[in-house]
């Protein structure tokens, strides 16, 4: 097959090709790619929508080009025109498909003159798939209402029209009108001091992939965490967060003293409300983060060392598409631990790679082939499915493994050249494996083969010789979890007073899928888990006991699933509950009172599952 020809980055030159096959986009980069996008949004909060109008700089690739296409999903446009380098505007003719429940719409605009610029005005959804609108009652100051985005994987195309591609990079700039007295903050550098007066404006100089574009507006205090961080929250829970993230200037030196300069500016944290549907969101500038982790005694911080470490292994270096997940992830994965164990000690960095490998060991063989290698088909993936275990798991597995085979110096050497040599690049895993042949595997011959790599990279499961740390806490943990369930020690005699957070998580993940009622009972008896503030404990504390039948905790799981929005600690007690009638049909009863505080990538999941279960039975 002959390649298309190439686009030219700065020192690199990457096949157009590689960029014009994205499954999960309409979009044709290899006729036309959007290298600057200047949004004006007004934010209008009782109708739940945005009024936008974006105008997107062209860089036009093919002569003979017709038009421009673009990802929407729900948008409703007003008008469109082409835009001259003397501002005249010109009308455009465009056609927006039907709905695709996966893709959204394609927006085709005929383009033959090909404008410099075209200029979108639209309106979006209120029920647009990446937007969440709270009403005062349902945040945590409870004074004024809250919007927040989250763009990954393809849902920005639903507030903003545009590429909705890893693989199209581009600058932005952007005007946002608000209600006085909500701060707006978006991913670009943000102003502290920026007076609440209704009126903001924001600049991102370095090119960024579409996912990455966020906002968030609503009742926002500020307090400084360093030099150049600061924590965004509710008025109430700002002073929590500042406290628990107080190190994220320790944190950023420490991956710099790793890999390099931190190449953004500054590094801000937005706690969101507890609808936020992920843990974390890396987008530049201001991570976006879960009210989960404030848990008081910095346990869960690594979430803030894995979504800085993005801000080389992501957003610097960038997966081209979604099934190059892992590019992101695994990485940042490694990153994190990295700097976990330099800031907080090797034992607990151990202890957060030991808990993921075994939880990864005990799932992956229930996932279809194809989900269980690094860089899978395609085909049949959608783009939200390919944010997995494997992605992070896997993909951090199979990094501390080339750290075991070349030595922690050369491995650190190669990763910092891999970050210089991709910067501001989206790239495929077919890519990276062409710079690591040369760079790393070759370079020191001998340590491990280019086989093994492929194996890791393309086969199913894990390979038999994968490394794994030793954790001398966990096996006593393992030993006494062992003589509990075997009747030889007391629940109220386990030695877990000192037990952090990962070691319960860990006690509780290796107990049996369906551990006996009675054990379960002499647990939550002694060391009182039911209640727990802690969401990561209760997630599993609470799957377990539903497992196990012990219906006294179904109110405090419904209170837990009510309260917290993040699908990774809420989906699992959907599950639990949907496996038996009675608890199916208790699990509808909590969806529908929590349905209204779930974000929409939150209610389409438990939708899915409720609806599976109910099939089944």
């Amino acid at each position: 097959m002959r390649l298309l020809p190439a686009l030219a980055f700065g020192t690199l030159i990457l096949p157009l090709a590689a960029y014009a096959n994205d499954p999960n986009s309409y979009a044709q980069p290899d006729q036309v790619r959007v290298t600057h996008l200047d949004l004006d949004l007004k934010i209008d909060f009782p109708q739940r929508r945005l009024d936008g109008q974006a105008t997107l700089k062209l860089d036009w690739k093919n002569p003979k080009a017709q038009s421009l296409v673009l990802d929407t999903r729900d948008l409703k446009i007003a008008k469109i025109e082409a835009v001259g380098s003397d501002g005249k505007t010109t009308a455009l003719k465009y056609a927006l498909a039907p709905r695709d429940k996966q893709l959204g719409s394609k927006l085709t605009i005929a383009t033959p003159q090909h404008p410099a610029q075209v200029r979108i005005v639209y309106t979006t959804s209120p029920e647009a798939s990446g937007l969440q609108w709270l009403t005062p009652a349902q945040t945590a100051y409870k004074k004024l209402p809250f919007m927040f985005s989250q763009s990954e994987s393809i849902h920005a195309r639903s507030w903003v029209p545009l590429q909705d591609s890893p693989a199209i990079r581009f600058t932005y700039d952007a005007h946002v009108s608000a209600p006085k007295d909500v701060r707006v903050v978006m991913s670009a550098i943000n102003d502290a001091k920026h007076p609440l007066d209704g009126d903001f404006s924001f600049d991102q100089p370095h090119p960024i992939p579409s996912y990455l574009l966020a906002i968030g507006a609503g009742d926002i205090a500020v307090k400084e965490t360093g030099p150049r961080s600061a924590v965004y929250a509710e008025p109430s829970i700002v002073d929590k967060a500042a406290h628990e993230f107080e190190d994220t200037e320790k944190l950023i030196a420490t991956t710099e003293q790793l890999y390099g300069p931190y190449a953004w500016g500054r590094y801000d944290i937005l706690v969101l409300p507890p609808s936020f549907p992920y843990g974390g969101m890396e987008n530049p500038n201001m991570t976006f983060a879960t009210p989960t982790v404030l848990v008081g005694d910095k346990s869960l911080v690594s979430l803030v060392s894995h979504e800085l470490a993005h801000s080389w292994s992501g957003n610097l270096v960038t997966s081209a598409a979604w099934r190059d997940i892992w590019l992101n992830e695994g990485f940042t994965t490694y990153v994190q631990g990295r700097i976990t164990e330099a800031v907080y000690g090797k034992p607990l960095a151990d202890e957060e790679a030991l808990l993921s490998a075994r939880a990864l060991q005990k799932s992956i063989g229930a996932m279809p082939a194809n989900s269980q290698k690094l860089a899978p088909d395609p085909r049949g993936v959608g783009a939200d499915d390919s944010l997995s275990d494997v992605a992070y798991d896997k993909g951090s597995w199979f990094l501390r493994t080339l750290e075991q085979r070349f030595g922690r110096g050369p491995f650190d050497d190669y990763l910092k050249g891999y970050f210089n040599h991709f910067a501001w690049h989206s790239i495929t895993t077919e890519q990276m494996l062409d710079y690591m042949k040369p760079n790393l595997i070759e370079k020191y011959p001998g340590k491990m083969s280019w086989d093994e790599v492929k194996a890791w990279v393309y086969d199913t499961g894990i390979p038999k010789d994968a490394p794994l740390p030793d954790s001398p806490r966990f096996n006593t943990i393992d030993q006494e979890r062992t003589a509990f369930l075997a009747g030889t020690l007391a629940a109220d005699k386990l030695d877990a007073k000192g037990w952090n957070t990962q070691e319960w998580m860990y006690f509780l993940d290796r107990l049996p899928d369906v551990a006996p009622l009675d054990k379960l009972q002499q647990l939550d008896a002694a060391w009182h888990l039911t209640g727990t503030p802690n969401a990561e404990i209760g997630m599993r504390w609470y799957s377990h006991a539903i497992g196990g039948g012990d219906k006294a905790v179904w109110t405090a799981a419904a209170e837990h699933m009510t309260r917290i929005g993040r699908l990774y600690l809420t989906v699992p007690l959907y599950k639990a509950f949907a496996r038996t009638p009675d608890g199916l049909a208790y699990a509808e009863q909590v969806y529908a009172k929590a349905k209204t505080g779930y974000h929409p990538l939150t209610q389409q999941v438990v939708e899915d599952l409720i609806a599976k279960a109910k099939k089944t039975k």
